[in-house]
């Protein structure tokens, strides 16, 4: 699948999203190593903390069925109703997320330019010395 794939399979997510309360939805795409797809949503609650990433729900969703190897993962973000006009990075917690499963410099992190254009990352490069599974000795 290329990186222009994955980001239309994030946009496609993006339109399940539950986002009554920020106004701001996002789609993530998780690509495993395997070939497999899994998509996810950013889920609003009134309590707010109960809510969840669209990132966390596409590795939530693919960790749930047995997968363990990623290779990738398109994400996608903006104001509803609109198209997204900026770069929308995964937060501290869904990097988190990544890093237990991921391996950080090999791990693709795809994200829409606002222009048209898809620009990749490495886990890495958003989330430098970040605390993971060989930090306890495992």
């Amino acid at each position: 699948m290329t990186d222009i794939q994955l980001m239309e399979e994030a946009k496609k997510a993006r339109k399940n999203a539950y986002a009554p309360y920020s106004n701001f939805a996002v789609g993530a795409a998780l690509l495993t190593e395997g070939g497999a797809l899994y998509t996810g949503c950013n889920i609003e609650n009134a309590a707010y903390g109960p809510g969840n990433c669209a990132e966390r729900t596409a590795f939530f969703k693919a960790v749930s069925e047995g997968e363990r190897s990623f290779a990738k993962i398109a994400v996608v973000g903006g104001a509803e109703g609109s198209d997204p006009v900026e770069m929308c990075a995964p937060c501290g917690i869904c990097r988190q997320v990544m890093r237990e499963f991921c391996d950080p410099e090999s791990f693709e992190i795809l994200l829409q330019d606002g222009k048209g254009g898809v620009v990749s990352f490495t886990l890495g490069q958003l989330f430098p010395h970040g605390f993971g599974p060989e930090n306890l000795g495992r």
